[in-house]
């Protein structure tokens, strides 16, 4: 494998660390809120949709790491 590839591979791999990261501090945030002013209990949802498209970003950036290291 190059070290184009590896680097590419390393790089991706960090950048999904970072949005996990970033994605976790965001939920919490949106979760406290809601938990914190039950009154916006029904924006719940969009921790939920929130959580559902970093699902699909982690999976695309799977595929791509997949594609980069064969």
């Amino acid at each position: 494998m190059s070290t184009l590839a590896l680097t590419v591979l390393a790089l991706a791999l960090f950048v999904g660390l970072l949005l996990v990261l970033a994605s976790g501090v965001v939920l919490a945030g949106l979760a406290y809120l809601t938990h914190r002013h039950p009154r916006l209990e029904r924006p719940l949802g969009i921790v939920g949709l929130f959580a559902g498209v970093l699902i699909a970003l982690v999976a695309v950036l799977l595929a791509v790491v997949a594609l980069v290291a064969r």
